[in-house]
C-alpha cells in the first residue's frame, strides 16, 4: 500500500499562504489608502511633465553640448600625438585650435564664396534648363510618349511654381535659411568656446569618473573608457578625413569632365558622405542624375569614374583611415545613421557612427562576458 500524504490541520498555515510577497503587501496597502496613492501618482506625473517641458526647452543647448563633447573626443587623438612628441598638452590644444581656425578661414575665404555664387548660377539656370529641355538631344531620343509625359510635367511644375502660395513657400524657406545661417554661426562659437573646455578638461573628468568606481572596478573602467574615446575619435576623424577626399575628388571628376558647379557639388558631396558605408553611393546615384541635365555623355563618364573612386575608397583608402575604429555590422549603420539624422540632422548623422561603436564595444566587454557567467 501507498502511504496518503495528511492533509494539513486547520490550524496549518500553507508555505505559499505564510510567505506572500511583499509587493502583493505593498499593493493592498496602496489600495487602503486610494487618495494620498492617488496624489502621490499624480504628483509623479506632473513632475514627468515638468522634467519633458524642462528636457524639451534646453534641447539645443544639450545638443550643443554633445557636439562639444564628441569634438572634443574627435581631436584628443591629436593632441595626444603632439603630446608625444614632446609637447604640452596646453601648447597642443592650442596648436590644433589654431589650425582648425586657419581651416575655417579658408573655407569661408576660398569654398564659401564660389559656393554661393554657384548656388545663385544654379537658381538663375534652372528656368532657362527646364525650357530647353524640348530641344535637348537625350528629349528627342525620347518615345513620343515619353516626350508627351515630361511636357505635361513640366507644364504641371511651371502652374505650381506660379502658384502664390508656392512663392510665399519659397519666400519663407529662403528667409529660414538666412536666420538659419545666422543662427549658425553664434552656434559655431558656442560650440567650439566648449570643445575648448572640454578639451582641456577631459583627462580630470575621465580621472573623476574613475574615482567614482569600487576601487577593485577602476582599472578596468578605465581600459574601458580610454578604448571607447579611442575608437570614438578615430570613428569622428576617419568620417572626416575621408568626406574631405570625396568632396576633394568630386571637385577634380567635375573640373576634368566640365561638369557645372564643381564647388557647390564638392560641398554637397562632403555632407553626404559623412554619412557612413551609404554616403558614397547616394551621393553618387545623386550626382550621375544632376549630371544627365549638362550632357549625357557627361553623366556616363562620371558615373564609371566616381564609381571607381568609391572601390578605391571601400578597399584602399576606408581600411587605411579608419584602422583604429570598431567594426560595426551594415545594417546598425544605416539604424544608426538614420536615428542619428532624424534626431539631429547631420550632427546627428556624424555622431551616429561613434555612438554606435561605444555601445558595441560596451556589449561586446562588459554585457556579452556578465551573461557567459550565468551557467
Amino acid at each position: 500500500m501507498t502511504d496518503v500524504p495528511e492533509r494539513p490541520g486547520p490550524d496549518v498555515v500553507p508555505l505559499v499562504v505564510a510567505e506572500r510577497p511583499r509587493r502583493f503587501s505593498s499593493v493592498l496597502a496602496a489600495l487602503e489608502h486610494p487618495l494620498g496613492t492617488g496624489f502621490l501618482v499624480t504628483i509623479g506625473v506632473l513632475a514627468a511633465l515638468v522634467l519633458g517641458s524642462a528636457i524639451g526647452s534646453i534641447s539645443t543647448i544639450l545638443v550643443y553640448i554633445v557636439l562639444a563633447m564628441f569634438l572634443a573626443l574627435g581631436l584628443d587623438p591629436i593632441v595626444r600625438m603632439l603630446e608625444r612628441h614632446k609637447v604640452k598638452r596646453g601648447a597642443g590644444i592650442a596648436i590644433v585650435f589654431c589650425g582648425f581656425a586657419l581651416v575655417a578661414v579658408a573655407f569661408f575665404v576660398f569654398v564659401l564664396p564660389p559656393v554661393i555664387a554657384q548656388i545663385v548660377q544654379l537658381v538663375e539656370a534652372i528656368p532657362e534648363g527646364i525650357e530647353n529641355i524640348p530641344q535637348s538631344d537625350w528629349f528627342a531620343q525620347l518615345t513620343p510618349d515619353g516626350q508627351a509625359a515630361i511636357v505635361a510635367g513640366m507644364g504641371q511644375l511651371a502652374d505650381w511654381i506660379s502658384t502664390p502660395s508656392t512663392i510665399a513657400m519659397l519666400g519663407g524657406g529662403v528667409l529660414a535659411v538666412g536666420v538659419g545661417f545666422v543662427a549658425g554661426i553664434s552656434a559655431s562659437f558656442v560650440v567650439i568656446a566648449l570643445t575648448l573646455y572640454f578639451l582641456a578638461s577631459l583627462s580630470a573628468a575621465k580621472q573623476a569618473l574613475y574615482a567614482l568606481a569600487p576601487a577593485h572596478s577602476r582599472v578596468r573602467l578605465a581600459d574601458l573608457t580610454e578604448r571607447i574615446t579611442g575608437s570614438v575619435g578615430s570613428a569622428l576623424i576617419g568620417s572626416v578625413i575621408l568626406s574631405s577626399l570625396n568632396a576633394a575628388a568630386v571637385f577634380l571628376l567635375h573640373v576634368a569632365i566640365g561638369l557645372p558647379f564643381p564647388a557647390l557639388m564638392a560641398v554637397i558631396a562632403f555632407v553626404i558622405t559623412l554619412i557612413p558605408l551609404f554616403g558614397s553611393v547616394i551621393f553618387w546615384i545623386f550626382a550621375s542624375i544632376v549630371a544627365l541635365f549638362s550632357s549625357p555623355t557627361q553623366a556616363l563618364i562620371f558615373f564609371i569614374a566616381y564609381l571607381i573612386y568609391i572601390q578605391l575608397e571601400s578597399y584602399v583608402i576606408s581600411p587605411r583611415v579608419m584602422n583604429k575604429a570598431i567594426a560595426i555590422p551594415a545594417a546598425l549603420v544605416l539604424i544608426g545613421a538614420l536615428a542619428g539624422g532624424a534626431l539631429a540632422g547631420v550632427v546627428g548623422v556624424l555622431v551616429a557612427l561613434p555612438v554606435m561603436a561605444s555601445l558595441l564595444l560596451i556589449i561586446r566587454e562588459v554585457v556579452v562576458p556578465r551573461q557567459d557567467l550565468k551557467v
